[in-house]
């Protein structure tokens, strides 16, 4: 069991799949092992998926820049650099006065390009500042693994109503 909390935890922190890839095989892991404590788990994928932001915000910028023309990752790294610019700028574009709320339902809305990861790494392109950034992404989190959460449970009832 011990092995499933720590799977949970390592998916979260996974840059794309995130809390929401972790938040789904957690509630598959309880479906098949009721002993399996969610509470739990969704504390470890918070954290998993929290652990990475500060590194995130310091380094990846300058990790980034300093890869983009090496010939291996290059292509992947500018990537990156185009994926948190064009990401920031939508960001700030559309938040206005009310950034860091922006930033929160940014990482909060479960869509593919939009977790923790990402909106950390616009947090950094935009220079906001880390603390405040921080605890927007921390909500985001949060906000992304509860709707995570409905949906998960919403798919296992409906496949338990169909067995």
């Amino acid at each position: 069991m011990l092995k499933n909390y720590l799977y949970c935890f390592v998916i979260a922190m996974v840059p794309i799949v995130e809390l929401r890839g972790a938040v789904p095989i957690a509630t598959a892991f309880h479906a098949a092992d009721p002993s399996f404590n969610l509470v739990i788990a969704f504390i470890l994928i918070a954290i998993g998926n929290m652990l990475p932001v500060p590194f995130i915000f310091f380094f990846a910028r300058k990790v980034l820049v300093w890869g983009k023309d090496k010939k291996v990752i290059g292509k992947f790294f500018t990537w990156c650099l185009e994926k948190g610019h064009k990401g920031g700028e939508k960001l700030k574009a559309g938040a206005g006065k009310g950034l860091y709320w922006a930033l929160l339902l940014f990482v909060g809305i479960p869509l593919p390009g939009t977790g923790a990861w990402t909106g950390t790494l616009a947090a950094s392109f935009l220079d906001m500042d880390f603390k405040k950034s921080t605890l927007a992404v921390m909500g985001g989190v949060a906000l992304a693994g509860v709707i995570m959460a409905v949906l998960s449970f919403g798919v296992a009832a409906g496949v338990g109503a169909v067995h």
